[in-house]
């Protein structure tokens, strides 16, 4: 299914959208990537909404990627004998192991291990950071608080520490069985919560055993710092403004989410930039123009993909909002400043003999009347190099294997088409030229480039790119190879 645009959508499945009909309206409307929560729902509901996904798959003939996103480990305080209390700036309150319902100044906090991490000066944040708590004085079971900023506090809310890296693992018990789970299925991507340093990262990769790709999310200031590493130790980042926005200044997050971007475009891995971008769909039919103006900024600063979350799990309009994204994705990539600023933020990387073959085909490309470039990949490596050029025309990625077109579903410009496995490059050529007309990217008397790798059906060993025509009947008669 050709887009109009080349970066991805991805949308989040729940309540408004678990069946077949609005699973398919919504990947028709524009969703590359499903993602699946899996703070929410049994087992048996997500391996069924991954069951319609596959269906949906094999009915339109489309890759589709599924992103399974694992809760992480979730801090929140205890219960308090009221339901709630109403904490006042500047008054004392403690929070500590004691298992006893909290009061208006007290609450257990079950998780020792943050204990064992906090010092004096310290902020924990609650309930998304409504609730300012500023570590006076603190020992292995107790933190004795100032209430910087107040608020009603109720039961089992959120706790974030952004001033300190936690003793914790990325990956709870809960975590480790639906990471399990969803690598029995299928799932093409991993999403890990929270992570802090490259070492989360390597965890979950040795537990997914090659099945599924690795996809950090940034949203602590441990990660931001770290971010280099984990970069190097993930297939692909989100930049998840949410939480960053809590345990960061707001005014810090967009220059944050601009390097990161750029950052991931550099190493060729893709990006995903997630939360808000929609809210207000979620019960209007109409976003607002500051929402519009965040999704194109996304879009401007060269993102691989932007994501829906509740707009589409539970809000009123998820076909709607998915349509809004597309729009506003095919209306910035038309504007001639578009194109300045990816130009302009492309950065020579590599010195592999691939590295220059993708940076000769986007300029043939760029400079000759080429309609497609066309890359075999079997890894995925040369479409997420080509990927990486932003180049000006399509990216078609062909790959005999069915994992690499469902991961590439997430990469900037990858229209992704499976072919058999070949022996030849002239029957490379000829698959490559058949998928650009089928698919409306040429036509018989049009010209694509087309790269590959000899010996073929070996990953990384790119090698040849060649100026080819889409006419079959001239590739034969010119191509003896």
């Amino acid at each position: 299914m050709r887009r109009l645009r080349n970066v991805k959508i991805v949308a989040t499945l729940g309540p408004a959208s678990e069946t077949y009909d609005m699973i398919r309206a919504l990947h028709e409307a524009g969703a590359d990537v499903f993602r699946l929560n899996m703070s929410h729902g049994s087992h048996d509901e997500i391996r069924e909404k991954h069951r319609i996904i596959r269906q949906v798959e094999k009915d339109l003939g489309s890759p589709i990627a599924i992103l399974a996103d694992l809760q992480g480990p979730k801090l929140r305080v205890g219960v308090f004998a009221n339901g709630s209390e109403e904490l006042e700036e500047g008054a004392a309150f403690r929070l500590d192991l004691d298992e006893t319902a909290g009061g208006a100044h007290r609450v257990c906090l079950p998780h020792p291990e943050i204990f064992e991490a906090l010092e004096p000066g310290a902020h924990l944040l609650v309930n998304d950071g409504k609730i300012r708590l500023v570590v006076e004085r603190c020992g292995r079971d107790f933190a004795d608080c100032k209430v910087k900023t107040g608020g009603t506090i109720s039961n089992r809310k959120g706790v974030n520490v952004p001033d300190v890296v936690l003793p914790l693992a990325a990956l709870s018990e809960k975590d480790r069985d639906d990471l399990e789970f969803v690598c029995q299925l299928g799932v093409d991507w991993l999403a890990l919560s929270f992570v802090q340093r490259a070492k989360d990262v390597f965890e979950a990769r040795a537990l997914a055993d090659g099945r599924a790709a690795i996809l950090s999310k940034i949203e602590k200031p441990a990660a931001v710092q770290s971010f280099d590493d984990i970069l190097d130790a993930s297939d692909g980042i989100m930049v998840a403004r949410g939480d960053l926005g809590v345990e960061l200044p707001v005014s810090a997050v967009p220059p944050i989410q601009k390097r990161l971007v750029r950052k991931c475009r550099a190493a060729a891995k893709p990006v995903i930039v997630a939360t808000q971008m929609l809210e207000s769909m979620i019960e209007s039919p109409m976003p607002t123009r500051a929402e519009v103006s965040d999704v194109a900024t996304a879009i401007y600063e060269g993102t691989d993909a932007i994501m829906l979350s509740a707009e589409s799990a539970a809000g009123s309009y998820p076909v709607d909002a998915v349509k809004t994204m597309d729009r506003v994705a095919i209306e910035v990539e038309a504007d001639p400043t578009y194109t300045q600023i990816i130009n302009a933020s492309r950065t020579a990387k590599g010195s592999t003999v691939a590295d220059a073959i993708v940076a000769a085909a986007r300029e043939i490309a760029e400079k000759t009347d080429i309609k497609a470039i066309c890359c075999f990949t079997q890894s995925g490596t040369t479409a997420l190099l080509t990927a990486r050029e932003r180049p000006g025309v399509p990216i078609i990625a062909m790959t005999s294997l069915t994992g690499t077109a469902r991961r590439l579903c997430l990469s900037w410009g990858c229209h992704c088409v499976m072919t058999p496995e070949l022996q030849r490059f002239k029957g490379a050529v000829v698959n490559a030229a058949r998928a650009a007309r089928s698919g409306g990217f040429a036509s018989e008397t049009d010209q694509i480039v087309v790269t590959a790798g000899v010996p073929f059906n070996v990953p990384g060993t790119t090698n040849i790119l060649r100026v080819a025509p889409c006419d079959e009947r001239l590739i034969y008669n010119t191509d003896p190879g």
